[in-house]
């Protein structure tokens, strides 16, 4: 695990090494020197043959260009997708890894392997349009990592984060009936069908507490934070505003709300 906790990275971002004498290692994390001393002490004796990226942002990617180089295979995931500009945007903490490239373009479905191990690539959209997870197939569990969070539950930032993608994308999860999910962040999930049923419900909830306080009147999305989480830590507001944003434009693809213009964090929206 990486030494850099925070209030989007829970106890820090976590490793994973795939098998035993050829292995594979999924997001190796932010380029911190001690952190990249740890990752070398712990594959001491292995073969790194595959190097899996989730996303491309700066806690889970950085390192992998490097560990890929010093062990002399290639970097595997989806690149970022351009993106439009937008009026209004929020920097993360993590922030994204901007030059984020794989070396091979995966895609859903595919599969990689090794002495006793076999990863196949999920593709789930929604905390960024590139995320994938991947699933062990002797194992049955899944490697989520944003996708499904231990601790909390994952941001959605438009323009790349896309909330009926994200809900779509758990919903398939599920489907798929992983005996385990193991995040990036927080402790692994025993029981995934009833951890992701929580976390759909959580989205659902949310959107209809959005569409309470429209029944009010016009809001701004400052309004909707300030009052659907108040109880929560005044760091995360800005990252909530965003996801306030994604519930509202999946309302408005719904056609359950309406703004006028574009919508961002500063418009008026309204039941339509």
């Amino acid at each position: 695990m990486a030494r850099n906790p925070g209030p989007f990275t829970y106890t820090g971002t976590g490793v994973f090494i795939i098998g035993a004498g050829e292995v594979a290692v999924i997001d190796p994390g932010p380029a911190l020197p001690e952190h990249a001393a740890a990752l070398d002490a712990a594959l001491e004796g292995e073969r790194v043959t595959h190097v899996l990226v989730t996303h491309h942002h700066a806690d889970h990617s950085p390192l992998a260009r490097p560990l890929a180089r010093k062990h002399g295979c290639k970097v595997y995931g989806m690149a970022p997708r351009a993106l439009p500009d937008m009026v209004s945007t929020v920097q993360m903490e993590a922030g994204d890894d901007s030059g984020f490239r794989p070396d091979v373009e995966i895609a859903d479905g595919d599969e990689v392997s090794g002495p006793g191990w076999t990863l196949r690539a999920l593709h789930t959209p929604g905390h960024t349009s590139n995320h994938v997870c991947y699933g062990l197939t002797e194992e049955n569990t899944l490697f989520s990592g944003d996708h499904v969070m231990g601790w909390s539950t994952s941001v959605v930032v438009p323009p790349d984060g896309r909330m009926g993608d994200y809900i779509a994308s758990l919903e398939r999860v599920r489907a798929e009936n992983f005996a385990l999910i193991r995040p990036t962040h927080g402790p692994a999930i025993d029981k995934p069908r009833s951890f992701l049923s929580a976390y759909i419900g959580h989205r659902r909830a949310r959107e209809r507490q959005i569409l309470a306080h429209l029944a009010n009147g016009p809001q701004r999305i400052r309004d909707l934070v300030a009052a659907m989480y108040a109880q929560v830590d005044a760091r995360l507001h800005p990252a909530a505003a965003m996801s306030v944003l994604a519930h509202m434009i999946h309302l408005i693809e719904q056609g359950k709300a309406a703004c006028e213009g574009p919508p961002g964090l500063d418009s008026v929206y309204a039941l339509p």
